[in-house]
């Protein structure tokens, strides 16, 4: 585990053929156990304590995923994403706190691919970066561990929409549209049964783990954030249809 880097990094040998994990937190406790439980899994490690520090690091020498904390001191995770998009597709996922919804909203604008809000399971963190990575590399031998149960499913064919789970790559009427890993479970999950009205904590069910508590917000505001997604290829996008008191589905027609 390499504390305080620089941007003067550079790999170590073992870390040439393995995949790198970079952690950015304030939280000495939090970097020290995540790392821990990265590198027990295969993984690399890089931790910094603040965004400052990190920014350099990230650009020179990148990790295949990075990891923010949103508040933190000298350079919080929201302007060190947005620094970072300058220059860099980096795939990174954020740490909020729980009632930190408008952070949320504000990182999916910049460009964040998936957020976990504190406390939060390792097992939850290890299922979403193998599927992030997944999405940009799957053919890396980390990622076909069967210790999670999120293999990748077949393609589905709905109407205008086409998902892919191996690439993580949607379309909507041939425009690609790019969802986090969250909100492509919980499509995944609505567009397997067209017409079927899911309830939240169904679609809870399908885009967490059993032991993680997520609240009606969460699964709202990734749906809000999804049909904006959707809407930005086709403005009368209207597939995900709310109902009322008992939950959403998807129409293909």
């Amino acid at each position: 585990m390499t504390m305080e880097s620089t941007s003067a990094d550079t790999p170590s040998p073992s870390e040439e053929n393995r995949t790198v994990i970079a952690l950015v937190d304030d939280d000495r406790n939090i970097l020290t156990t995540v790392s821990i439980a990265l590198q027990a899994e295969g993984f690399d490690t890089r931790v910094y304590s603040d965004g400052e520090a990190a920014l350099g690091a990230l650009l020179s020498n990148p990790p295949d995923l990075a990891i923010f904390d949103i508040k933190m001191p000298k350079m919080d995770g929201m302007e060190l994403l947005r620094r970072l998009r300058e220059h860099s597709p980096l795939p990174v996922i954020f740490l909020t706190s729980k009632d930190d919804e408008s952070d949320e909203e504000a990182g999916f604008e910049m460009g964040a691919d998936d957020y976990i809000a504190k406390p939060f399971s390792l097992r939850l963190l290890l299922a979403r970066i193998r599927a992030i990575l997944r999405r940009s590399d799957g053919e890396h031998p980390l990622l076909l561990s069967e210790q999670f149960d999120d293999t990748p499913g077949e393609v589905l064919e709905r109407g205008r929409l086409y998902m892919d789970p191996a690439r993580h790559h949607v379309t909507w009427d041939g425009e690609a549209v790019s969802l986090t890993v969250t909100e492509f479970l919980l499509l995944e999950a609505l567009a397997s049964r067209p017409g079927v009205i899911k309830s939240r904590n169904q679609l809870m069910d399908a885009a967490y783990p059993d032991d993680v508590f997520v609240d009606d917000r969460t699964v709202d505001s990734h749906i809000k954030r999804m049909r904006r997604k959707f809407r930005s290829v086709d403005r009368s996008f209207s597939a995900i249809e709310t109902l009322y008191g008992a939950g959403y589905s998807f129409n293909e027609s």
